[in-house]
C-alpha cells in the first residue's frame, strides 16, 4: 500500500505542511503509519479525504461541517445546497448595501436611505396603506376605484438597482408630503361629489383610455409645433378631440367639462406616483409624463 509523507501531501494538494499537520491532529485525516524515523504517513484514503476537505474549505464550508461530511453524517449535496442558499442571502445583502451606498453617494443622506432600504415588504406596504387611509378615509368613493388603487403593491427587489432605491425613497417622501396628501384629499372629495351627482367614477375603460391617449397625442403634436393653446389653430385641434370623445364615448369633450376635470384631478404629482411605482416594480412599460399635455389641454379647453 502506498503511503505519503506530509511533505508529499503538501506537494500534491497545494496545502501547507502546517495546515496538513493541523488537519491530522484534528482527526480529519487519520495517520496510516510511521516511518523508521517516527514521522507520520498517510494512505490514499487520507489523500482523498484531504482533497475533499480542501475543496469544501475553499467553498467556505467550516471545518466542523467538513468533518460531518467525512463522517457521512450529512451528504456533500446537502452541505452544498445549504451553503449555496447562504451565499445567495449574502449576495442579496451585499447588492442592497451597494445600492444604498451608491444612493448615499448621490444625495448624501445615510440614515433615511439605510432605514427605508431595510424595510420588509409588509412595512413598505404599510406606508402606502397609511397614505390611502388618510386621503380616502371618510369619503364615499367608487369601490372598484379605491380597491384598484390599494391593490397595487410596492415590489422593491431584494437587490434593487440604485434607480429603484431612489424611486422608493422619492415615493416615501411623496406620500408623506402633507401638501400632496391635501391635494389628493381634495380630489377624493370631488370624486365623492361627482359620484353623488350620478357620474360614473369607476376606473377608466379601454375606450376611455384610448380617447385620453388620442387627446394627449394631439396635445403633444401641438406642443412640438409650438401652437399657442389660445390660438384659432388650437381651437381646431380641440374640436377634433371633442369629436373623437363624442364618437367614442358619448361624453363631453375638451370643452369646459374636461378642462375642469383636468384641473380637479390633474395634480402632476399623482402621475409621478405611478411613474415611481413603475420604476420600483420594474414594469416593462413606463408611465409617460403628460404634465405638459394636460396643461395645454386645460388651457386650450377654456
Amino acid at each position: 500500500m502506498t503511503h505519503y509523507s506530509i511533505g508529499e501531501l503538501a506537494r500534491m494538494t497545494g496545502l501547507s505542511t502546517r495546515t496538513i499537520r493541523f488537519y491530522s491532529d484534528s482527526g480529519v485525516i487519520p495517520v496510516a503509519g510511521r516511518t523508521a524515523g517516527g514521522f507520520r504517513t498517510y494512505d490514499v484514503d487520507g489523500l482523498a479525504r484531504l482533497k475533499l476537505v480542501r475543496t469544501l474549505r475553499a467553498l467556505g464550508v467550516d471545518l466542523p461541517t467538513a468533518q460531518r461530511v467525512l463522517a457521512r453524517e450529512v451528504s456533500v449535496a446537502e452541505v452544498a445546497r445549504t451553503h449555496a442558499e447562504a451565499i445567495d442571502a449574502q449576495m442579496r445583502t451585499l447588492r442592497l448595501r451597494r445600492a444604498v451606498l451608491r444612493v448615499v453617494a448621490r444625495n448624501g443622506e445615510v440614515e433615511m436611505v439605510h432605514e427605508l432600504a431595510r424595510l420588509s415588504e409588509e412595512e413598505r406596504q404599510a406606508i402606502l396603506d397609511d397614505f390611502f387611509d388618510d386621503v380616502f378615509g371618510g369619503f364615499d368613493l367608487e369601490p372598484t376605484f379605491e380597491q384598484r388603487m390599494r391593490s397595487v403593491r410596492v415590489e422593491l427587489p431584494d437587490d434593487p438597482s440604485p434607480e429603484q432605491l431612489e424611486a422608493w425613497i422619492e415615493l416615501v417622501n411623496l406620500v408623506r408630503d402633507p401638501d400632496f396628501r391635501a391635494s389628493v384629499r381634495r380630489m377624493s372629495q370631488r370624486h365623492e361629489e361627482l359620484r353623488a351627482e350620478g357620474a360614473d367614477m369607476s376606473p377608466s375603460t379601454p375606450a376611455q383610455m384610448e380617447a385620453f391617449q388620442y387627446a394627449f397625442g394631439r396635445a403633444r403634436e401641438a406642443l412640438d409645433a409650438g401652437i399657442d393653446p389660445r390660438s384659432p389653430e388650437a381651437a381646431s385641434i380641440v374640436a377634433e378631440i371633442n369629436e373623437k370623445w363624442a364618437s367614442t364615448l358619448d361624453v363631453p369633450g375638451v370643452g369646459p367639462e374636461l378642462s375642469r376635470r383636468l384641473e380637479e384631478f390633474g395634480d402632476p404629482r399623482a402621475e409621478r406616483y405611478w411613474q415611481l411605482i413603475a420604476k420600483i416594480n420594474g414594469w416593462e412599460t413606463p408611465i409617460p409624463d403628460t404634465t405638459a399635455e394636460r396643461a395645454w389641454l386645460t388651457e386650450a379647453g377654456r
